[in-house]
């Protein structure tokens, strides 16, 4: 069995430069790569393109990269509840490209099935589809999207086992599933790391395969973005 467990982050971001292209799993503040991103803020790399499908918040998640001003494009389906994306990108400081959110998920998993590109109605008529080729399909327009082309993906799961099989909680399951395996190298980081064949076959979300590096992640703070309550009767 493949042994793919690296000590700790900084062997498992080995290799990442300026002006590299990065995929990052999340929702929101949801089951994303916490300890990837500090280490990325701490290597200060820059120049960077991001394919998220939100930039967190201000003072967490990739906003700590737009704080540092290391991101120079953003690829994501919205701004979300980041004050400093929406005031970079009106200023202009910042390139972005926004595209619908099933797009970026389906662009993503085409990257990890091997296709180069797919047909959606999604974007036809708007300006998502401007410059893109479009084609009728059974009386039904749709548009070419291309599947993208990253240099690391940063990946967060539940558990995982040291052969990269990975099992994802709850809603953290979003994007980070479709981006394993996506990119040249998938970083996946968990929360608790098991040898191999402690999992349940029957269990696993991403096989190992899709997985080229895996460590165990350390103090997770997991914040709510939107914490709402019932209000007391």
């Amino acid at each position: 069995m493949i042994n793919k467990k690296v000590d700790n982050v900084t062997e498992a971001l080995s290799g990442v430069e300026d002006h590299m292209t990065f995929m990052f799993g999340g929702f929101g503040l949801s089951g994303i790569p916490e300890n990837a991103i500090a280490e990325l803020v701490r290597l200060n790399v820059k120049g960077l393109t991001c394919i998220s499908n939100n930039a967190g918040v201000d003072d967490f998640g990739l906003g700590l990269l737009l704080q540092q001003k290391q991101i120079k494009k953003m690829i994501s389906s919205y701004v979300g509840e980041n004050d400093e994306f929406e005031r970079q990108m009106l200023s202009g400081e910042l390139e972005v490209e926004l595209i619908p959110q099933g797009t970026l998920a389906e662009r993503a998993r085409a990257a990890q099935a091997g296709f180069p590109a797919f047909y959606t109605p999604a974007g036809y008529g708007t300006e998502v589809a401007e410059g893109k080729e479009t084609r009728e399909f059974n009386g039904k327009m749709y548009v070419l999207e291309h599947a993208f082309k990253a240099d690391f993906g940063f990946i967060k799961a539940w558990k995982g086992d040291a052969a990269g099989n990975l099992i994802f909680k709850g809603t953290a399951r979003n994007f980070n599933p479709n981006m394993c395996g996506a990119a040249n190298i998938t970083v996946a980081e968990v929360e608790e790391l098991v040898p191999v064949g402690e999992l349940d076959p029957n269990q696993i979300h991403i096989p190992g395969i899709f997985v080229q590096r895996i460590f165990q992640g350390a103090h997770y703070e997991k914040r709510i973005e939107q914490r709402t309550v019932r209000q007391r009767s």
